[in-house]
């Protein structure tokens, strides 16, 4: 029984040192080209690594904003493998793109449904393109559609990655930040919040799974559509 625990935990060990492993060993960066009125994104990922790498996949997002205020998307996504040392273009994205419009570009790199890398850029109205920062707020967006994260556990993490592509593949882009919080709860876990505009619109205890989280986004969303609704009655009441 003895050598039975042993082959067990040493198997155990050994996945979840590949599996961080391979968190280190990928990176993924967007490169943009400027061809006339056309820009051209390709997404890129390189296998740092001495492992070969499958079950690999990606998600290329490139969000334009048009003269008129509206949103497009285009979005490509697949499976992939990476030899030793291999980058690889996945995807290339090619865009119209005038003087008076705007585009934000996101790729997102998965490991077994689990996100371990991911990049974005944004072009703005003269056509420069610029790397987004951490805790960056787009001015030239008026605030729309930005979420900040405020996060401090793996789980709160994968909350945000969940909810920030949902969000950016709606057709919605609300004119407030959304705020998502984690605090300490009882014992190990933790407790989310999501804010807007000091209004909490959700508030539920942290748990490990994808479909649970993946539950909690949906709602959130929903509540969050409700509430711009009635934010905008109110504007409009108030404006006459």
């Amino acid at each position: 029984m003895g050598k039975k625990y042993l082959h067990t935990f040493l198997f155990i060990f050994i996945a979840c040192t590949l599996s961080s492993q391979t968190n280190k060993d990928i990176s993924s960066k967007i490169n943009v080209e400027k061809q006339d009125n056309f820009v051209i994104l390709r997404a890129l990922v390189e296998n740092e690594g001495q492992l070969f790498k499958d079950q690999l996949t990606y998600n290329f997002i490139a969000l334009k904003k048009g003269e008129d205020g509206n949103y497009s998307n285009n979005k490509q996504s697949g499976e992939f493998s990476l030899k030793p040392h291999e980058e690889k273009e996945q995807a290339v994205i090619r865009l119209n793109l005038s003087n008076k419009e705007e585009l934000r570009s996101y790729l997102f790199i998965k490991y077994k449904d689990k996100l371990i890398s991911k990049d974005s850029i944004w072009i703005n109205v003269k056509g420069v393109a610029k790397k987004r920062t951490q805790g960056q707020i787009e001015n030239n967006f008026v605030l729309k559609g930005i979420v900040t994260n405020e996060a401090f556990t793996k789980i709160g993490r994968d909350f945000h990655d969940y909810f920030y592509q949902a969000y950016l593949l709606s057709s919605r882009k609300y004119p407030f930040i959304i705020k998502i919080k984690e605090k300490p709860g009882m014992g190990r876990s933790s407790i989310l919040s999501i804010e807007v505009e000091d209004y909490k619109i959700h508030e539920f205890f942290s748990k490990p799974g994808e479909e649970y989280l993946k539950a909690h986004v949906k709602y959130v969303l929903e509540r969050i559509s409700s509430y711009d609704k009635k934010r905008r009655e109110i504007y409009k009441t108030n404006k006459y």
